[in-house]
């Protein structure tokens, strides 16, 4: 078999080169802040820092911020996923959970221009409460920062929910039916135990993605009572230019980020699902009136809070003059090198997501690390990368001629998770079903890849791809630090149109960003179905 051996080698190769590549990406960012903080800050300087009041509050806001956003979404979210499980066979529920699925993809930055036309100063929210008598208070602050956050986080907490009530054996549910329970004693006796390991892991979840919040913060919060570390990170690096805070506030929020994952990592549980024969057969239960109004109105609430962001961001848009838009020369330019780099940003993550499958599928001591090692942005977030990396090329280069390289790489490194988790199934499944067949036939290399592989992975690499592409799309997380006139995408654009005053065109660019966005994400959702039907 010595023709399979440089196969061999390379395959041991490539996924030892994305770990490394990937590690260098995080760990050099963190080892220039260290080195900074030893070598060019005073320890008086940093302790300083360290015991100043306004830094102290920016960490309790960050957690208080955080805290509130995931306990709400949570809230909001049980009987939403609980109702949605109960009313299997309602009209629209496919809809609504297509509906749900959106927020998760959906750009920040749309979603607050949106949250700003419906809940601003001149929001069709506000104007209605203000006509009918009722006090309304500012957007801007820790209000609109929960509402936002609610918007993006209680669809994903409810589709987690609703997916591990799915998974709970049918009998419970038609026993429960068959001993006459209410609706509220279903909830607590037989759903809840089902419902809190997914709801807690959720929770786990969303607290670390609110901790980590940057867009969010910095159009709607972004003052002094309103900022997280992220945003001090940003303030201090592009308008104070003081990098011992940087440094300090890096630390700070790397640490907030580690607790954060370690809570991820213990939340939740196990739970036994017992004797069961696990029938498929459907359960048609008929529900009271009052249930039904119960359902009728929470749903449509929640559809209603999810939707109205969709339908005031595409009012406004079209109020607003595309044409005028699209034939400037800076909208041109920005839509292209959002394209470019989000292209740019998706293959690279693919890439490297596929080199890691390869050594999570082959049996060895790096196996659980080639599997978990895209969990490494969740620990170190992007901006902590673009601050590390940002003062570690300073000395050497033009920061901002970097922009694009660094753009793509943390994008793609900050879509690796949600990559992996559509590639790394498929790829497990491939390998059992194909490799041993292939080693036995010699298939190997780009062969193997080309005639078994992709046929089988083209529907998760597709979807991948297109998440991948999508995230970057929408990012304004690096791009607000490394921007410039020079390199400008749709979401820097929208910012800066939006800090000028400029909401008319802000709301037609985020329009077309979100038509971009979603747009890419139905043509993958159609090629997967069309590649579905094909086999």
């Amino acid at each position: 078999m010595k023709h399979n051996q440089p196969y061999q080698k390379l395959r041991l190769a490539i996924p030892l080169l994305a770990l490394f590549l990937l590690g260098a990406l995080a760990m050099g960012a963190i080892i220039a802040l260290i080195v900074f903080a030893v070598l060019g800050g005073s320890t008086v300087d940093i302790i300083d820092i360290v015991t100043d009041q306004y830094v102290w509050r920016i960490i309790r806001f960050t957690l208080w911020q955080a805290a509130l956003s995931t306990v709400l979404s949570a809230v909001l979210a049980i009987p939403v996923g609980f109702l949605l499980f109960e009313n299997k066979y309602f009209y629209g529920r496919e809809l609504l959970l297509r509906l749900f699925a959106i927020p998760l993809v959906l750009p920040q930055i749309v979603a607050v221009l949106a949250i700003v036309s419906l809940y601003g100063n001149q929001g069709f929210v506000t104007q209605a409460l203000e006509g009918a008598g009722l006090p309304v208070g500012t957007i801007y602050g820790l209000s609109g920062i929960l509402i936002a956050h609610v918007f993006f986080n209680m669809p994903l907490i409810a589709r987690v929910v609703l997916g591990a009530l799915n998974a709970m054996p049918s009998e419970y549910e038609r026993l429960s039916h068959q001993l006459d329970m209410g609706a509220m004693q279903r909830l607590r006796h037989i759903c809840w135990p089902y419902m809190r390991p997914a709801l807690f892991n959720a929770s786990a979840l969303v607290f670390m993605l609110c901790v980590t919040s940057f867009t969010v913060v910095l159009t709607l919060g972004g003052g002094p009572r309103a900022t997280t570390l992220e945003v001090g990170i940003y303030q201090a690096l592009t308008f104070d230019f003081d990098i011992p805070r940087a440094v300090v506030l890096t630390a700070m929020q790397l640490a907030l980020t580690a607790f954060a994952v370690f809570m991820f990592a213990r939340a939740g549980g196990n739970i036994d699902a017992g004797m069961t024969l696990e029938r498929t057969r459907p359960l048609i239960i008929k529900r009271d009136i009052r249930q039904t109004v119960l359902s009728v109105v929470v749903l449509g609430l929640a559809a209603l809070f999810v939707a109205s962001p969709f339908i005031a961001i595409f009012v406004k848009g079209i109020a607003a003059d595309l044409l005028k838009l699209i034939g400037q020369p800076a909208v041109q330019n920005a839509i292209l090198t959002s394209f470019v780099l989000g292209a740019l940003a998706a293959s690279l993550c693919i890439i490297v997501t596929l080199a890691l499958c390869e050594g999570a599928v082959r049996k060895g001591p790096m196996q659980g690390i080639y599997s978990h090692a895209a969990s490494l942005v969740l620990v170190v977030p992007p901006i902590v990368i673009a601050a590390g990396w940002f003062i570690l090329l300073r000395p050497f280069v033009i920061v901002y001629e970097a922009a694009p390289y660094l753009v793509v790489c943390v994008n793609a490194a900050m879509a690796l998770p949600f990559a992996m988790r559509f590639v790394l199934p498929a790829r497990q499944a491939a390998a059992q079903r194909h490799d041993r067949l292939c080693a036995q036939l010699g298939l190997y290399g780009f062969n193997k890849w080309r005639l078994v592989l992709l046929p089988t992975m083209i529907k998760p690499l597709s979807v991948g791809f297109a998440f991948a592409f999508a995230l970057s799309l929408g990012d304004l997380g690096v791009i607000a630090l490394f921007g410039s006139e020079k390199v400008q995408t749709l979401p820097f654009l929208i910012l800066q149109r939006m800090g000028s005053y400029r909401t008319n065109d802000a709301a037609g660019l985020a329009l077309m960003l979100c038509i971009f966005t979603l747009g890419i994400l139905m043509l993958a959702d159609r090629s997967s179905i069309s590649l579905k039907g094909k086999k």
